[in-house]
Order: structure tokens, then sequence, then C-alpha cells
């Protein structure tokens, strides 16, 4: 039988320091809704990947990290408009939320500082830096990562995953995101689970299912006052589909998503059918580093640490 997967890009502020107006809700609603997913997925006793950024796990710093070859440009924002924003540049606390939980959630890595690592700009020494970094903060704490989510899904410098000993990373959906992804699934009965599989480096590609905050704004209101909210039924559906095939269900989303109370009702609603369906099926949950076991299981190079502390 088939498997869910749930990751969630953990990232705070670092999610929107590039931009030049990041949206204020979603900033704020951070920290909040990382705890709201915590407490939520204890509930139901549901594994996820949470990828961290890794500047978060810094007690602090001079914000200008002059040894990164991006330069002190990319980090002006942490200098300047959140030079006292500290909830939003760290968040060793909220790591410490993930890696203390009675579920076993898996640590993962969502780069350093939230560079995009499919862009031209990004180089190769770049990409080399974000992971030396990512890994010599998991050292510190006594952790590894073994899976990797890229900012913004921005997928590139795979060889630089491969060589800092990551086995799994989400790659692109073959879907489509919001609306048109919920007609696609509800109209013309598309399929949103995926395949993953491993490519020339040993990588594991565990594709994206659906982002499960495409579907927002004034549409969602419409919806939801006529009908239901469209994810949640989107979600059933992938969840039922992969109770009675073979397959993946990857839902992802961030932390910050969860802005109002209704988003947080929505990700109970999708919690409470993946609890159902494991109850009355054959149904799995996994996290991104099972999905990368199971597929490469005679692999003499994947390491067998598990997921979190060591």
């Amino acid at each position: 039988m088939g498997s869910v997967v749930i990751s969630l890009d953990a990232e705070l502020g670092w999610g929107f320091h590039d931009i030049e107006a990041p949206p204020r809700e979603r900033v704020e609603a951070g920290s909040r809704g990382w705890l709201t997913m915590l407490d939520l997925l204890e509930e139901f006793e549901v594994p996820a990947t949470w990828a961290v950024v890794g500047h978060l796990m810094l007690e602090d710093c001079d914000g200008r990290h002059d040894d990164h070859p991006t330069g002190p440009s990319w980090f002006e924002r942490e200098r300047t408009e959140w030079a006292h924003r500290e909830d939003l540049r760290f968040g060793p606390d909220l790591v410490e939320g993930i890696l203390d939980s009675p579920v076993d959630h898996e640590f993962a890595s969502h780069s350093f500082s939230h560079v995009l690592f499919g862009r031209p700009e990004t180089t190769r020494e770049v990409a080399e830096a974000e992971l030396e970094r990512c890994c010599e903060v998991a050292a510190r704490w006594g952790l590894l990562f073994e899976s990797f989510v890229y900012p913004r899904n921005d997928v590139g410098h795979r060889d630089v995953l491969a060589e800092y000993g990551v086995k799994a990373y989400r790659g692109k959906s073959p879907t489509r995101d919001g609306v048109r992804g919920v007609f696609d699934s509800l109209v013309r009965d598309r399929s949103f689970l995926v395949e993953p599989t491993m490519d020339e480096r040993g990588l594991v590609n565990v594709p994206a299912s659906m982002f499960l905050f495409g579907f927002e704004g004034r549409a969602r209101t419409i919806a939801e006052s006529v009908w239901a909210d469209p994810m949640v039924v989107t979600a059933r559906r992938g969840i039922d589909e992969a109770a009675e095939n073979d397959g993946v269900f990857h839902m992802w989303l961030h932390p910050n998503n969860l802005t109002h109370q209704r988003d947080a009702d929505r990700m109970r609603a999708i919690l409470e059918h993946v609890d159902r369906r494991r109850i009355d099926s054959d149904l799995t949950v996994e996290t991104m580093s099972d999905v990368a076991r199971r597929i490469r299981p005679m692999s003499n190079d994947f390491s067998a640490v598990t997921p979190g502390r060591n």
C-alpha cells in the first residue's frame, strides 16, 4: 500500500529576507504556526520532515557573515530592518521543540540562509558554503541530516548535496498548485500520487504532491461559503488514493502559512483523515528519509543514522 509524507519548510524570517515587501502577516505568524504544527502533529502522532534553515539554530551572530561567498549584501535585512528582531533571525527553542517531541520527526535541512540553489547567480561555491554551514551548526547540536528541501523548491547543485551526504530531496511537483491543481484533481480526476526515484548520484527525489496553502484569499473564502475547504477535500482524496494504491502522497507547507484559526482547522482536518485511514487501512506515514531508505535499501553508502539527536 501507499504512504503519506508531510514536509515543512521551517524558516521564520529567512523565507522573506530577500523580498522587498514581505507579507507582514506571514512573517509574524512563523513562530506561532511552528508551535501549532508541533501540537497538531503530536496530537495525531504523525511524524513529519522538518526542513530547518540552519541560521535559526544559532544563538546570535554579527549579521554580516563576511566569510559567506554571497557577501554581506545577502544578509542586509538581518543587519538593518531586522537587527532587533531576534525572533525572526533565530529559533533554537523552536528547533528544540522538534527534537524533544514524543513524535519521531525527521530533522532535515532547508539551507543555511535560504539561498535559491537554482538561480544562475548561485555558484557552486555558494551552494557548498550553505551546506558546509548547515553541517557545522547541526554538528554543534549533535545532529546529522539526510534530507534537504530546496528554498522555494528551486532545485540546483544536486552534486553538492550528494557530496555533503544528503540522501533525499523534495523535488518539484508534477501537478499544478492552487486552483488549477484542485480542478485537475476533482474535475479531471488526475492523481496526486508521486513515485520517488533515485538519480545517478544516489539522491532520492521525493517529489511534492501538493502544497497545502495554494488556494487562498477570496477564492478560498467563496469556496468555503458554498462548499467546503477545497484543500481539505483534495488532500483527503490524495490520502484515500495512497491508502488504496501504491505510491506516495507528499504534502508540504510552511509553518507561517498558519496565519488564522481556519488554517489550523485545515491542518487538523487533514491530520484527522490521515489518522483515520492509517487505522482502517494499510496506509503508513513516512518521513522523506524513510522513503529514501525504502527506495535504496541495498545501498552500502546509505548511513544508518537515525534522524534526530545522536
